[in-house]
């Protein structure tokens, strides 16, 4: 799906080779905090989180021994009641790690985490492409590839062409 805002309305934040640069980062990030397991479960919010899950999960086949195992969580941005993980797996000590494009109030990433909750995973973490600094509820993302503080009313708008990521842009 190919998601346009007109050129005069765009401030590009981050251009396709920054992204990918940013993408690298974290990978080699998530794999010094998680060098001592074995294997690590990259759980992609549906559908730009899950795209982001899959490049760092090549990434990190790259760069690390570990077994990466990938998973998506589907919710109502929106209204986010349910959440449906695409398998059902014991989540029981293991290492979780939410990836999103981005964080804007924190909601959407708190409510992926529901139906993790009710297993006891040796660590949950979260990784974003752009986190917003204006966050309404209580998250802290734990791999950010770029930080940026906006006004509450920019919207930050990650640009897909299919599985490749084009641009971030606020508008």
């Amino acid at each position: 799906m190919l998601i346009f805002a007109p050129m005069e309305s765009r401030n590009i934040i981050l251009t396709q080779d920054i992204i990918q640069k940013k993408i690298e980062r974290i990978a080699y990030e998530i794999y010094e905090l998680n060098s001592d397991g074995t294997d690590i479960i990259l759980a992609g919010i549906w559908d730009r989180g899950v795209i982001i899950a899959h490049k760092l999960a090549a990434i990190l086949e790259q760069i690390s021994p570990l077994k990466i195992h990938i998973i998506e969580l589907r919710l109502d941005k929106q209204n986010p009641g349910e959440v449906l993980v695409s398998e059902e797996i014991d989540f029981n000590n293991k290492v979780i790690v939410v990836v999103d494009d981005v964080a804007n109030s924190g909601r959407t990433m708190l409510y992926a985490l529901k139906p993790l909750l009710k297993y006891l995973p040796k660590k949950i973490q979260t990784a974003v492409l752009v986190d917003r600094k204006h966050k309404s509820f209580p998250l802290s993302v734990d791999f950010v590839g770029y930080s940026l503080a906006t006004t509450l009313q920019d919207m930050v708008l990650v640009e897909m062409n299919g599985d490749e990521i084009v641009s971030a842009y606020f508008e």
